[in-house]
């Protein structure tokens, strides 16, 4: 472990090096990469020095145990060299948890897709709740939110909304929110108060850039078509909605959002990119399906990955088992006991699997 910390801090020095160097300082790409690989690994960096330099603290505070001190001066260095000590242990869980390769899409904006399935009008309202659940949670974090198409209910409802949710760090926290999530509640329609079970499924989906699937548009058609309202009635006499086609892989996205076809464009062009990018991801993935064990899984989206429990206003996320009586906070966006609960064991599972090697 200490060879590969070593490495990282030598591979810091040089990219300082490099950051100096004028050629490089010229050239945009260049700068970029080297400034991106320089900050992925400052934090590593500074905890392995903050860890030589109390490690150094521990062994001269146990050396002077082996002189010649008064009782007092010896019970004063006991105490110091228990709380290094401490310091040590934790400075070393810490680094083991930083060498864990880093997904390399965690830094990224996501593109979220909520759909309502088994239940009919109350899994569109829950698809609802579930939008507005993360559109809290994205807002407290400083993250901004762009709804790229929905389809709405009657009801108040979604049928399906994909959005956008733009901040650094975004697809780190939310990646685990694949897969359906189920809601167990009484109905306002339900006039003999039975508890009814609906689900909704979640998507998270990184944004994939330009560089990352290369997409021609000889592999695109293009279509347009007159946006419409709720019941198909039409709200737009101009042709501003898009459907674009992938050929290759067949994928289909639609965007009637925004009154400007361009715009429309724009942001289908996202959701594609998206999906092609996932859906190249996912092929990959099941080659490792190994692996896919060993961590809390981002792929399987049929899995049923959480039941919110609106008489006992409880959460339970089955992946790990953990059950919070907090339905109310947690639909405000208080998402924060889940989501660390989650980021914790895919760490550890991935530490066990790393010690196994």
């Amino acid at each position: 472990m200490f060879d590969r910390l070593q490495a990282v801090e030598d591979r810091y020095e040089k990219l300082n090096e490099l950051l100096s160097d004028p050629e490089i300082v010229n050239d945009p790409k260049k700068l970029r990469e080297y400034s991106k690989e320089q900050s992925d690994i400052q934090e590593t960096v500074d905890v392995y020095r903050e860890y030589k330099e109390v490690r150094s603290q521990f062994q001269d505070a146990k050396a002077m145990l082996e002189e010649k001190l008064d009782p007092e001066m010896r019970e004063m260095v006991k105490e110091e060299l228990s709380e290094l000590e401490e310091r040590v242990e934790e400075l070393e869980a810490r680094l083991k948890i930083l060498l864990i390769p880093k997904d390399p899409n965690d830094d990224k904006n996501v593109i979220m897709e909520i759909r309502g399935a088994a239940g009919g009008d109350e899994a569109a309202l829950f698809a609802g709740d579930l939008y507005r659940m993360y559109s809290r949670f994205a807002e407290a974090q400083g993250w901004k939110i762009e709804v790229i198409e929905s389809s709405s209910t009657g009801v108040g409802g979604f049928k399906e909304i994909i959005f956008m949710i733009n901040g650094n760090g975004a697809y780190s926290k939310l990646k685990f929110e694949n897969g359906a999530h189920r809601v167990q509640r009484v109905p306002e329609t339900e006039s003999g108060g039975r508890i009814h079970t609906s689900t909704a499924t979640v998507v998270v989906l990184p944004e994939a850039e330009d560089v990352e699937v290369e997409i021609h548009d000889k592999d695109i058609r293009f279509d347009t078509y007159a946006s419409s309202g709720a019941g198909g009635q039409s709200v737009n006499t101009t042709m501003s909605a898009v459907r674009l086609t992938h050929i290759p892989t067949g994928i289909v996205v639609t965007c009637q959002d925004e009154k400007s076809q361009h715009k429309n464009r724009d942001k289908a062009m996202k959701v594609l990119r998206a999906r092609v990018y996932d859906k190249f991801q996912q092929e990959a993935q099941a080659e490792y399906d190994q692996n896919r064990k060993s961590a809390v899984g981002t792929g399987d989206r049929s899995e049923r990955i959480r039941t919110y429990n609106f008489p006992q206003n409880r959460v339970t996320d089955h992946r790990i088992g953990l059950t919070i009586q907090k339905l109310d906070q947690i639909l405000q966006g208080k998402l924060d006991e889940i989501i660390d609960a989650l980021i914790l064991e895919d760490q550890s599972a991935k530490l066990e699997s790393a010690s196994d090697v």
